[in-house]
Order: structure tokens, then C-alpha cells, then sequence
């Protein structure tokens, strides 16, 4: 073995090549003090479309940023071409603090947290009256999420030329939460946009909904100048739709009146990352019953206040039930 005594020549010293011949790593991150700032509209396999001012710009994350993703809705800082030409890529190299995060899980057991869009401030709710039927729970379900990330929902009911509203009126009506009632007709005559528009205007809203009731429908009908794929047909036998949008797009509405984000129609709702003690926030209608609880109730016990709440008649029976269901399902994932 080769020996160095005290006066080594440093070309004389040996060194290993760097075989993938890039630069070494350093944790000196660059600070980008010309990035400009931009929103993502939409993401695809790792490219980002983004607004900058009011040119459309491709980008990717950079890797300065390592895990951490950007979604939907996000205020990103970029650098790069920013001109928005064919075949121009830019990089995204800080995503800034979001004011709120809507996320859901695959099921109640399953930890890993799928962010639906960032920054917005408002969750349309979108349920079809008849084909397919409503899902009560499922309303449930994102009601819970929105309350949880700080967002103000909104009902938004849908083929009311098929089927009355009053059934889900009565779960929801008197909740104190917005909703609109529309039909197919007055979609196809604007006369629905109209109501729907008040709702949303100076506002980031996201659209959510279980395939075939009609949500992208409603927000082509919003936002006319960005027409989605034409709606899919809604199966005979299992009730269910094909899905239409395979990924959120951010579309802004005309006047810089706001902003609508349509999602990818919903299978299910897991709220593995909700606090069960938040989930009773989701029921207004419930919540008041809950103080002459015992402490530490878990809701579905004998001495539990809300069965005497809902026998007086402060709220209905189905709430209830689907507090309980909700609250079990948590009660057996944290057992796990």
C-alpha cells in the first residue's frame, strides 16, 4: 500500500472519479430571489400547469424541494422560461404557506393522505336527486372534511326534474348550510348558473361528488370558454358513472370573479387523518345534544345524551346513525 510522509504533493494524491459526472451534492439550497409567483391549474405525471400573470407555463418541481409535492390550488414560486411557448419547460422552486388543505383517504384505514387542493375556501357538495340516487353518508363525509380544513360548504342538488329535493331538505336544510336546487333544464338554459354563481363568486370553490351526478356538467355550465370532456353515461345496472375528470383542474370564472376546481368523481371518503373528537363539528344539528354527555363520550354508549336529543325532536334519527357509523369505523382503525 502506497505511503504519504508530511510533504505530499497534491497531484501525486489519488482522488475517485465522480462516475455519474454531475456536480456533488450540497445542502446550500439557492434562493431564488427572481422566481416569480404562479398558481397550479392541474397536475399530470410529475408536470405542472401553472398561471403565471396570464400566460399558461408548464413547470416541474424542483429537486431543491425533495418529498414535498404542489397541488391544485398552490401558490408556487417559479424560475425558468416563463413565456408559456411550446415546448418550454420552467421549474417550481418554493411552494408558499397554504391557507387551508383538503385532503381525503381511500378508506378509513388506509394512513396515506391524498391532498384534493390547497387554498381553497369553499367545498360545493354535489349530489344528483335520481340517477344515481343520494348518498346521505357520503354528503356526511365531506361535510366532515370541510369543517375539519377550515372550508364553507355548500349543497349543490342536482336533477331536480327527476326527483323532489324535499327528502335531503330535511336532513340538510336546516343546518344553516347554503345549498342551490338545479335541473337539467335550467342548466341547458342558464338559469341555474345564475344562483349557482352567486354562491361562488370571490371565492376558490371545490367541486366534489360521486361519479354521473352531473358535476362536470356544472361546471362546463360555469365556466363555458374551458369545456371538460363531455359527460359519461351513468350505468343502468350499478347506478354508478363512468368517470369523466381523471384529474382537479383549477378554472377561473369570467370576470375574475373567482375560482372552480373540478375533482375527479369520489368512490369514497376516508377520514383516517380526522381527530374522531372533531367529527361531531360536521353535525351542527347534533352538536348542541352533546353537553349533557357524559365526559369522555364516545356517542354510542347508554348514558349518551344524543338518543334523548334526537327523541325531542332536534334532529333526525339518520344523523345520528351516521355520526355512529362514522365514529365506529374510526373506533376500529385506531384499534388496529
Amino acid at each position: 500500500m502506497r505511503r504519504y510522509g508530511k510533504h505530499t504533493d497534491e497531484d501525486d494524491i489519488r482522488s475517485r472519479p465522480n462516475r455519474k459526472g454531475n456536480r456533488p451534492r450540497t445542502h446550500t439550497r439557492p434562493k431564488h430571489e427572481d422566481a416569480v409567483e404562479g398558481m397550479v391549474l392541474t397536475v399530470d405525471r410529475g408536470r405542472l400547469t401553472c398561471l403565471v400573470d396570464d400566460r399558461i407555463v408548464l413547470a416541474m418541481k424542483a429537486r431543491e424541494l425533495g418529498r414535498k409535492a404542489a397541488v391544485v390550488g398552490d401558490r408556487v414560486s417559479i424560475v425558468g422560461d416563463l413565456t408559456g411557448k411550446k415546448d418550454t419547460l420552467a421549474r417550481i422552486v418554493r411552494i408558499e404557506e397554504r391557507t387551508s388543505v383538503l385532503r381525503r383517504t381511500a378508506d378509513d384505514d388506509d394512513p396515506y393522505e391524498r391532498v384534493i387542493v390547497a387554498n381553497a375556501d369553499q367545498l360545493a357538495i354535489v349530489t344528483a336527486l335520481a340517477d344515481p340516487e343520494p348518498r346521505p353518508r357520503l354528503i356526511d363525509r365531506c361535510l366532515v372534511a370541510a369543517f375539519d380544513a377550515g372550508l364553507e360548504p355548500l349543497l349543490v342538488m342536482t336533477k331536480s326534474d327527476l326527483a323532489s329535493p324535499d327528502k335531503l331538505l330535511e336532513l340538510y336544510g336546516h343546518l344553516d348550510i347554503p345549498y342551490v336546487v338545479t335541473s337539467r333544464e335550467e342548466l341547458e338554459s342558464g338559469d341555474a348558473v345564475g344562483r349557482v354563481r352567486e354562491q361562488l363568486d370571490g371565492r376558490i370553490t371545490a367541486f366534489v361528488g360521486h361519479s354521473g351526478v352531473g358535476k362536470t356538467t356544472l361546471v362546463n355550465a360555469l365556466v363555458p370558454q374551458d369545456r371538460r370532456r363531455l359527460t359519461g353515461h351513468v350505468n343502468a345496472v350499478t347506478g354508478r358513472g363512468r368517470h369523466t375528470t381523471t384529474s382537479a383542474l383549477a378554472l377561473p370564472l369570467s370576470g375574475d370573479a373567482g375560482w372552480v376546481v373540478d375533482t375527479p368523481g369520489l368512490r369514497s371518503f376516508g377520514l383516517h387523518h380526522v381527530d374522531p373528537s372533531r367529527v361531531i363539528h360536521a353535525f351542527p344539528d347534533l352538536e348542541p345534544g352533546t353537553e349533557g354527555c357524559p365526559r369522555a363520550c364516545s356517542h354510542d354508549e347508554p348514558d349518551c345524551a344524543l338518543d334523548q336529543w334526537v327523541a325531542d325532536g332536534h334532529a333526525d334519527p339518520a344523523r345520528l346513525y351516521s355520526l355512529r357509523r362514522m365514529l365506529a369505523t374510526r373506533e376500529r382503525t385506531d384499534g388496529d
